[in-house]
């Protein structure tokens, strides 16, 4: 009985403690504003070594200029969609003060992305992976890359540019120009994307 007692008593406690634990660590959370946080966060990009913060994943709002960043938010809490491939990486070109923050993609494109977003500081791993040379068509099929074969090497019934005798570019139905395999012109800018209404 004296046993029992004990040990409720000390579960109790333990219990007061960690409430009260939890109460004034939440408590503090409250008193810090957004906007004290960001600053802190700001004063410490400021006066650290940018190679510290390498792998760390923060608001765009939190960096300043020059930064090299990876696996970029289009929307906020929506995850990384921007650069994510092997070695590629892109930089913040002006100070994310307002509302929007202008980044530059690898592709060489300048993009404004809200500054809420979040971001990974450094480079993505493995720059050579573009160097690789695939050894052989097996070599590509392993990496699930199905064979790619040329529309004039069809028959007439698979493909718009097949048939013909010999190498004939204008074989096919009535000799048209270059086809997709579903008879759509690829050619001289044609629009095959829905058409936007015009205002």
């Amino acid at each position: 009985m004296a046993l029992s007692l004990w040990r409720s008593r000390t579960a109790s406690s333990a219990l007061n403690l960690f409430t009260n634990t939890l109460r004034h660590f939440s408590s503090e959370l409250t008193n810090t504003s957004p906007h004290s946080t960001r600053e802190s966060m700001m004063s410490q990009m400021m006066y650290s070594d940018i190679n510290s913060q390498i792998g760390s994943c923060m608001p765009l709002s939190a960096m300043r200029i020059g930064t090299i960043i990876h696996n970029i938010e289009l929307n906020p809490g929506q995850g990384g969609k921007l650069v994510r491939a092997a070695g590629t990486s892109a930089k913040i070109l002006k100070e994310p003060t307002s509302a929007y923050c202008l980044i530059q993609l690898p592709s060489g494109v300048k993009k404004l992305i809200d500054s809420r977003c979040r971001a990974t500081v450094g480079v993505v791993s493995n720059p050579s992976h573009g160097d690789r040379r695939l050894r052989n068509a097996g070599h590509r099929r392993w990496l699930g890359r199905r064979p790619v074969v040329r529309g004039v090497a069809m028959n007439p019934v698979d493909h718009p540019h097949g048939g013909g005798e010999g190498k004939s570019k204008s074989s096919g139905r009535w000799g048209q120009g270059s086809r997709t395999p579903w008879g759509k012109p690829t050619k001289s800018g044609y629009k095959t994307g829905p058409l936007k209404r015009k205002r």
